[in-house]
């Protein structure tokens, strides 16, 4: 028969690995990143979670505009126009992006703010697709100061200007700066670059553009 002592170490010990496995199936969870092995597909990190929904927010910023589903994309710089499709999450709680087959097309992640919200909205398109150039082909073109346009179905627009344009490695995706809250009303373009993985069929990179709201 243990003693009590040893019974309590004992309990501690089964208490400190199942902790253990607790931790480590959380961190996993955290650094799924989407892996779709198309070429050309711009793929991104999920958001957390916990913020696979529309952030509340109690004091929207004073330029903010109330929520309205986005209708079309400009990039006058680039020449570049897309209808928005929204875009959800799929099995493995990684975010969609538009259809291959169609590489003009854009889309927008709809469980986040929509573009003129308060926080960052989020659009994502292919580089190219089908061998042929996609949405965001020139991207990776943009500059501070360019504009970004987008409509909405309660017939607004709103009037974006790049600040920031980043190329980053796919596995190293900044989550936080993407889908993390803001202050202000924000949008991030999404992409594939950098050089192509023939054996994964997709780019190393993804290209980001982070815009606020005029």
């Amino acid at each position: 028969m243990p003693t009590a002592e040893k019974q309590v170490a004992g309990r501690r010990r089964a208490l400190i690995g199942v902790v253990a496995v607790i931790v480590a199936a959380a961190l996993a969870a955290i650094v799924v990143l989407l892996t779709q092995h198309d070429d050309g597909a711009a793929t991104a990190a999920p958001p957390p979670t916990a913020q696979a929904k529309p952030p509340e927010t109690t004091e929207p910023a004073t330029n903010a505009m109330p929520r309205s589903e986005p209708a079309a994309i400009d990039i006058p710089r680039l020449g570049a126009h897309s209808s928005l499709i929204p875009l959800g999450l799929n099995a493995d709680d990684t975010v969609e992006v538009p259809p291959v087959s169609k590489p003009m097309q854009a889309g927008w992640y709809r469980y986040g703010p929509t573009p003129g919200e308060t926080g960052p909205a989020v659009v994502l398109g292919h580089v190219d697709g089908n061998k042929l150039p996609g949405i965001f082909f020139r991207l990776k073109e943009l500059a501070p100061g360019d504009a970004v346009a987008v409509s909405r179905k309660d017939g607004s627009t709103a009037r974006f200007v790049v600040r920031r344009v980043d190329q980053v490695p796919k596995d190293t995706f900044p989550t936080d700066a993407v889908y993390g809250d803001t202050d202000a009303p924000e949008l991030r373009l999404i992409t594939c670059g950098g050089s192509f993985d023939h054996a994964a069929h997709s780019y190393r990179d993804n290209v980001i553009v982070y815009a606020t709201l005029e």
